[in-house]
Order: structure tokens, then C-alpha cells, then sequence
């Protein structure tokens, strides 16, 4: 007995075909664009220990801490408290005409800086040569933790080569400089700070408040016809 040849419609036969194919293509995860062009990514702001120093400017005449070189001592505490640890060494000019008012005014930074905080055990005084500048400040230095970022004004590439409609080397460098200069507290760009305790008055006043609002009284305002 024989069985005749059956052939299947050609029409639903490529149907199927191009579903299957177009599942497959579904499926498959596509990347584009895998050169980081963040700003943020190719300046990255790294928060690193760098040694800080302060330039106070100093008189041949000096006698005492004027009220700005004052400031910038007590500028440099606060600075020091926040972010700073270890030694604070307090680096006096020699080979200078301002070196014997630098050496006056020694003992005058030194005791600032113990009024602001600062032990006595990690304050320190050295000596550094001026190099013939004729008024070399007297300078604090110490350690703290520093946000920065690379060194700006990289330009390996023709900023009108715009054919992949990426950054250039050097977009958003300055603004990350500007932005890791303006940090007060880097720890701030680690992570959020912890909450401060409640003011309790304060919240017994605003909850007391808050009870009492029956009481006041809604005036609307007066219409005015112009």
C-alpha cells in the first residue's frame, strides 16, 4: 500500500521560521556604549590623607599676632579639628630679615593653638630655609583628609573630533576640582551623617502648638476693589 507525499503549506512553514527567529532576538541582551562618558567617572573625587600647610605672612617688625594672622591660626584649628590628626608643626623661616619676628611670634601661634584644642604634646616647631626670599611666611602644617581630584587640563584628543558624541578628555574636570575644594567635612561624599539628638523643648513647644490650633482663630483676608 502505498502512502502518497504530503508536503506542508510553505506559508506556515516561514511564519513559524520568523517567530522562532524573532524570540531569539528578543532574548538576546544587548551593550552599547561601554566607554564610561561620566564626567563624574573619568574625574573621580578620592578622598585621601595629603598633608595641609597654611602660609601665615610676617613682618620683619612683627611683635604679636595681628588680628588677621590671628584668624588664619584660628581658621587653621578649626580645619585641624574637623579633618585633621597628628602633629601640628609650626615652621619658622630662617636665612630671612623676618626671621628673628617669626621666632617672636612662635610662642604666640603656639599658645593659640593650645586656647583652640590642640594638645600640647602635637604641636611641634622646625626651622625650614627661606631661599633668599626676602619675607618668607611662618607656616602650620599637619595632616587631614582631603577630597581632590587629578590634575585638570588634559588634552589628548581635538575637541571638534565629535564623531562618537562623547566628552572630551577634560569636561567636568574643573567642576569636580571646585566641587572637592568646596567640602567642608569629606566624609559628607561617603556617605550621609548620623542624626543629631532631638531638641526636646523645642519639640514640647511645637507639640503644645500643635494642641492648641482649635483655638486660633482663621481671619481671611480684606478685598480690596481697585
Amino acid at each position: 500500500m502505498s502512502v502518497a507525499n504530503k508536503s506542508l503549506p510553505m506559508k506556515p512553514v516561514l511564519a513559524l521560521l520568523a517567530v522562532t527567529l524573532l524570540a531569539g532576538c528578543a532574548s538576546r541582551d544587548m551593550t552599547v556604549n561601554s566607554i564610561p562618558d561620566d564626567y563624574r567617572t573619568n574625574h573621580p573625587i578620592v578622598i585621601s590623607e595629603k598633608e595641609q600647610i597654611v602660609d601665615i605672612p610676617i613682618g620683619h617688625a612683627d611683635t604679636k599676632l595681628s588680628m588677621s594672622q590671628r584668624s588664619i591660626v584660628q581658621n587653621t584649628i578649626a580645619n585641624y579639628r574637623s579633618n585633621g590628626s597628628g602633629v601640628i608643626h609650626i615652621l619658622l623661616p630662617t636665612g630671612s630679615p623676618n626671621e628673628r619676628a617669626a621666632s617672636r611670634l612662635r610662642n604666640d601661634v603656639a599658645a593659640t593653638l593650645r586656647r583652640g584644642g590642640v594638645k600640647p604634646f602635637n604641636i611641634s616647631s622646625e626651622r625650614y630655609p627661606a631661599g633668599g626670599s626676602e619675607s618668607p611666611p611662618m607656616r602650620l602644617a599637619y595632616s587631614a583628609m582631603t577630597a581632590s581630584t587629578a590634575p585638570c587640563g588634559q588634552w589628548p584628543k581635538d575637541v571638534l573630533d565629535t564623531a562618537d558624541n562623547k566628552h572630551y578628555a577634560n569636561f567636568g574636570c574643573a567642576n569636580q576640582n571646585n566641587l572637592a575644594a568646596q567640602t567642608a567635612n569629606p566624609a559628607d561624599l561617603l556617605g550621609p551623617r548620623a542624626t543629631t539628638p532631638i531638641d526636646a523643648e523645642r519639640r514640647g513647644v511645637v507639640i503644645d502648638g500643635y494642641r492648641k490650633a482649635d483655638s486660633w482663630v482663621y481671619e481671611p483676608a480684606m478685598e480690596v476693589d481697585y
